[in-house]
């Protein structure tokens, strides 16, 4: 039986193969009379994007994009699309893409309304409350990897281009009013990009049900998430056309992100200044760095993990856990180290301090201080 559904947890999800086509009919119930597509370099040209532009020239919506986009987006590419956006008298964004295009298009819709600049909405405190939220666009995300499940989030990460640190942009308004979640999209992704984004899904849903803070909520749709990367990662991985993985993965990148509301860890601490600096894919690098995070906090996740463990049918408690964490990254090709994506040791203390200040730390279970992420950092390289 083909899988359909419709959720409104966080915001409402459109999840079914061919839904593509509702696209112009969401924007139009949005308020849109001419939206801007925003997706990166790669997917300009693709198949897929001219379809979903064809969709909403044919609803009478115009046809337009923005693709001016690099793997980790930055302010650079900001200024760039927000000057499109307003040059083009768009009123709305298809968020289009991986986690770059669908971050990026995210932040376009927010600084369209905005005179501030964009570092002054950093998820600290309450300095999302600094925004005019008047200007803020609708935004329609449409993701066509199954990993970041920045299509239900309500931030977007940016790297700033001068420091070339990765900051988390956090506005209530960047949740889509709308998410389109097509597997179809997705058949044509590379095994690499299969095995990385499946990764940060996998890495989101650990992290959030490792965190120690209270949302129970969250702690169950991350355990049923892990479930499903579990299930469906390695089938979608070996046949990329097997549709009912694909639209699995999918519901466990949007459940990842919605389960990440109770924290993050050492895991993409780790990993947002190692892309910063050495431009590596994000859910790759999650996925090098988990056994050593895994270890460092195994003192305050032991029961946690044996728990989890049970309910995804792994036998042995924590060791059984991470010896499936082990095989799973062998099984998808993912490298030992970073070393094989590039990463060097020669910038290690930058990495260290970088890492521990990262918004991600407050929810690991064990302090990471500069000495502990250095220490991480060289296991994993």
């Amino acid at each position: 039986m083909p899988i359909t559904a419709n959720w409104s947890y966080p915001t409402a999800v459109k999840l079914g193969a061919g839904r593509i086509r509702e696209l112009a009919d969401h924007c139009k119930a949005l308020g849109m009379k001419r939206p801007l597509l925003v997706t990166d370099r790669g997917l300009a040209s693709m198949a897929i994007t001219a379809n979903a532009l064809d969709i909403i020239e044919a609803g009478g919506l115009g046809r337009a994009i923005f693709a001016d986009v690099d793997p980790n987006p930055n302010d650079r590419n900001l200024d760039d699309g927000v000057r499109a956006f307003k040059a083009g008298g768009h009123d709305g964004v298809v968020a289009f893409g991986g986690g770059s295009g669908l971050d990026l298009g995210k932040c376009v819709a927010f600084m369209a309304g905005q005179t501030r600049p964009v570092w002054d909405f950093e998820d600290v405190g309450d300095w999302w409350t600094r925004a005019s939220v008047e200007g803020i666009a609708p935004i329609v995300a449409v993701p066509t990897t199954a990993g970041t499940g920045s299509e239900v989030g309500r931030a977007s990460v940016i790297t700033n281009s001068q420091t070339h640190t990765k900051k988390i942009i956090f506005h209530p308004k960047f949740l889509p009013g709308v998410t389109i979640c097509d597997p179809e999209l997705t058949v044509g992704m590379p095994k690499a990009i299969t095995a990385g984004t499946g990764m940060d899904a996998f890495a989101h849903c650990l992290e959030a049900y490792s965190s120690p803070f209270f949302h129970p909520m969250s702690q169950g749709i991350a355990l049923e998430g892990m479930r499903l990367v579990k299930t469906y990662l390695p089938r979608a991985y070996a046949d990329g056309s097997d549709i009912e993985a694909r639209t699995q993965m999918m519901a466990a990148a949007a459940m990842g992100a919605v389960a990440f509301q109770k924290g993050l860890g050492a895991i993409h601490s780790l990993s947002h200044p190692v892309g910063a600096v050495y431009h590596t894919h994000h859910g790759t690098t999650n996925a090098v760095v988990m056994p050593p995070v895994l270890r460092f906090n195994r003192p305050a996740i032991e029961e946690k993990i044996a728990a989890a463990a049970a309910y995804l049918g792994i036998a042995g408690g924590f060791d059984g856990f991470y010896d499936f964490v082990m095989k799973l990254r062998a099984d998808l090709g993912i490298p030992d180290k970073l070393a094989a994506l590039g990463v060097g040791t020669d910038r290690i203390d930058e990495l260290a301090e970088a890492a521990v200040a990262d918004p991600s730390t407050g929810g690991n279970p064990v302090e990471l201080t500069v000495d502990a992420a250095r220490k991480l950092l060289i296991e994993s390289i």
